[in-house]
């Protein structure tokens, strides 16, 4: 632990010493009635939030996005004012799915998150140290990993497609289909088989993430971040956050 300590805090005075503090007011430092998000979030706002603060905000910034009551943007704005630094409340890992782009599903702007994508939203060795950088370094209090229903890496997984390098990214997913316990068609052709080893390989993922990464688990024990996953519902646009 001792060790982790010490590199986190050098790590984050490192890069922080490095960066200009941004302008006043994001989107996680608007108020629930501020209808114009003005500038990135500052590291003041984002470091008086805690893991459950900026879960309470993307759930929040979901349901402005199922309403069609998304926060009006300047990302001009938003771009300048995060240019001198960037002090982001989350890191999210989703699927490359043209119909799930994380940030705008959970109505956050520039600078807000930091953002991984992945077919099937599966972790490495490069997605996990990328979460421990935002994390440890930067400051971000929250880990997600969102799935999402009608998944193609899934179903490609389920019905054992091989092509090129894609072949090794589905073998990720893989043990996520034998551990789905399903009654009924257990193939790609099912999207309820398909959306349950979807979940199933959320949690997996989730609980790889704690398992490899000393930093991030040790973080979250300290109840400086959270690791949590979900599942965006591409026909209801609901994002369910879940429980490991």
């Amino acid at each position: 632990m001792k060790r982790v300590t010490s590199f986190i805090a050098a790590n984050r005075r490192g890069f922080l010493g490095c960066c200009g503090a941004a302008s006043v007011a994001g989107l996680f430092g608007a108020t629930a009635n501020s209808a114009f998000a003005l500038d990135a979030l500052t590291r003041e706002q984002r470091d008086a939030m805690t893991p459950d603060d900026v879960i309470a905000m993307a759930k929040a910034g979901n349901a402005r996005f199922r309403s069609g009551a998304r926060q009006e943007r300047d990302f001009l704005r938003e771009q300048a004012s995060s240019a001198a630094g960037q002090f982001p409340a989350a890191v999210l890992l989703s699927c490359i799915d043209s119909r799930a782009p994380a940030e705008i599903i959970l109505d956050m702007g520039i600078g807000d998150t930091f953002n991984a994508r992945i077919a099937g939203n599966v972790v490495n060795d490069d997605i996990i140290g990328s979460m421990e950088f935002s994390c440890a370094v930067v400051g971000a209090k929250l880990a997600l990993v969102m799935g999402h229903t009608s998944c193609g890496a899934v179903a490609g997984a389920i019905d054992d497609v091989e092509l090129g390098y894609l072949t090794g990214l589905l073998g990720r997913i893989k043990p996520a289909v034998a551990k789905t316990e399903f009654d009924g068609d257990r193939s790609g052709k099912n999207p309820k088989f398909v959306d349950a080893v979807a979940r199933t390989n959320v949690l997996r993922e989730v609980a790889q993430i704690r398992a490899q990464s000393e930093i991030l688990r040790e973080l979250e024990v300290a109840g400086k971040i959270k690791i949590v996953g979900s599942m965006y519902d591409l026909k209801s646009g609901a994002v369910e956050f879940l429980e490991a």
